[in-house]
């Protein structure tokens, strides 16, 4: 039988799978399939969950949606974990300069979550990031930008436990994963060369706190022809300056 932990740590899983689908909403199946749990335990966890609020379900499709009272809870937590609005005008003009889409994505465990997105002028667009998206570390620019600045031992922990290549590739092995550390440490910026779909790159730089650990990434991303060398360099320049500033924002506490 689960111990009360067990059951939080599980339903806190499945919310979290459920999070990666919306708006659309997800099936039980897929839900299970996300969260490594056993499709019984998650429609049960599913049910309970909607119940108090914090799951819906679509009474036509059936699909399973995020619940209105994870608004309110997440209404009540803002004053104190929100930094969107420190990040937007960084991720604004992110696109405003460059035309490319800009986002600005959070460290959370093991993942980083897109919270930000601003999409610039130019007409052709990666749809790989989205607000509430979430990626393993050292998967797409931002995940990879958050894993290289970890220390050595904690980033050897993480390769020692993930699994990425299932769903993401051999390129996502150990092996590669540790030289595209250390290429981001020299550049000083992270870059992603269609590795997550083909012809998407994307280009990130880390947001640090105050002890000066990496807490998340403003990333572009667009067509591999506008990711050449050359303008890797001038993008790259542009995301840690603008990194660089919202580290300082954030870390001092400014607002304005």
């Amino acid at each position: 039988m689960d111990t009360p932990v067990d059951v939080l740590g599980r339903a806190a899983r499945v919310l979290r799978a459920l999070a990666t689908h919306e708006p659309d909403g997800a099936g039980t199946s897929t839900l299970a399939r996300d969260s490594g749990l056993p499709r019984a335990t998650v429609h049960r966890l599913l049910t309970s969950l909607h119940a108090e609020g914090l799951a819906d379900r679509d009474p036509d499709s059936g699909r399973w949606l995020l619940g209105p009272e994870l608004f309110l809870l997440g209404a009540a937590a803002r004053p104190r974990h929100d930094v969107t609005a420190l990040a937007h005008p960084h991720v604004r003009r992110l696109a405003q300069v460059t035309g490319e889409s800009a986002f600005y994505s959070v460290r959370r465990g093991d993942e980083t979550v897109c919270l930000v997105r601003e999409d610039g002028s130019f007409p052709i667009r990666s749809h790989v990031l989205h607000e509430g998206a979430r990626f393993p570390l050292g998967v797409v620019s931002a995940g990879l930008a958050v894993l290289a600045y970890l220390p050595d031992v904690e980033v050897e922990a993480y390769l020692a436990r993930a699994d990425l290549t299932d769903e993401h590739g051999p390129d996502h092995a150990p092996g590669p994963l540790r030289e595209r550390v250390e290429r981001t440490r020299l550049d000083g910026w992270a870059l992603n060369p269609g590795l997550i779909v083909e012809g998407s790159w994307g280009i990130a730089a880390t947001v640090f706190d105050a002890e000066d650990r990496p807490v998340g990434a403003l990333s572009l991303t667009g067509i591999e022809r506008r990711f050449g060398p050359d303008r890797q360099a001038e993008l790259g320049a542009l995301l840690l300056r603008e990194a660089h500033e919202l580290t300082r924002r954030t870390t001092s506490g400014a607002s304005g």
